[in-house]
């Protein structure tokens, strides 16, 4: 299982992924699910991954293929729109692709994986999308600032709570953490290390994926916060009602 979640504010793009791909007694591994495709002063494009890993490789893999052998790539298309259109139609193909190699003993199989498209095109603000299995896909808006794909119900509640699409991106990327952390607490199949993005609407280029893990103090220091904040908040709320 996985974990990812992209917000779109006012002032730019807050982007969290955990790596872990397959949990157990005796196996864990870890990939990395925040890609990013560039042409820096012109445009920026982060794809986010969730579900089956051979088709989200797959993917990611036909994506980087199309830039070197495709009259139309996402790296020349005009909008973010087209590039979400590029990935929904790539994921489509690869699943259908992979079904149809596996039938018979192997059917059953779950192939789907949700990506997020994210980024900025010159002349065009930041945009975010959600790209389903199916191919389609959905833009995320001023009331809807924020998408999830992965084990998302258990960091949905403080994103629902907190942000809006003014939040700063400070403080969105302190949400989207904490949002994280809470998953990261309540379920094993999530894990770190994390990758991390905050980027900042006009910038035009990748300004760099930071790797998250348990020597990073800023982080320890956050979650710390966050479980006392919850306790002493908790302690201070009246008893409003009581066993009979």
């Amino acid at each position: 299982m996985t974990y990812c979640v992209a917000l779109k504010v006012r002032d730019g793009l807050v982007l969290t992924s955990d790596s872990r791909t397959n949990a157990g007694v005796d196996h864990i591994a870890s990939f990395r699910k925040l890609h990013v495709l560039e042409i820096p002063g012109e445009r920026v494009i982060f794809i986010q991954s969730a579900g089956n890993l051979a088709t989200t490789q797959s993917v990611i893999s036909l994506l980087q293929h199309q830039i070197k052998s495709s009259e139309r790539h996402a790296l020349n298309v005009p909008t973010l729109f087209d590039v979400a259109e590029l990935v929904g139609k790539t994921i489509r193909e690869v699943i259908q692709r992979d079904s149809y190699q596996n039938q018979g003993p192997n059917q059953g199989v779950d192939f789907s994986c949700n990506m997020l498209v994210s980024g900025q095109i010159k002349g065009d603000e930041p945009r975010l999308y959600h790209v389903y299995p199916q191919g389609n896909f959905i833009e995320a808006c001023e009331d809807t600032p924020y998408f999830q794909i992965g084990e998302s119900k258990y960091g949905k509640p403080i994103l629902d709570r907190v942000v809006t699409f003014s939040t700063g991106l400070d403080k969105a990327l302190q949400c989207a953490l904490i949002s994280m952390d809470s998953t990261l607490r309540s379920n094993l199949s999530v894990g770190m290390p994390l990758d991390l993005i905050t980027y900042e609407e006009g910038l035009l280029e990748n300004p760099g994926i930071r790797r998250v893990d348990e020597t990073t103090e800023p982080f320890m220091k956050l979650r710390s916060a966050w479980s006392e904040g919850i306790r002493a908040l908790f302690d201070s709320i009246p008893l409003y009602m009581k066993g009979e």
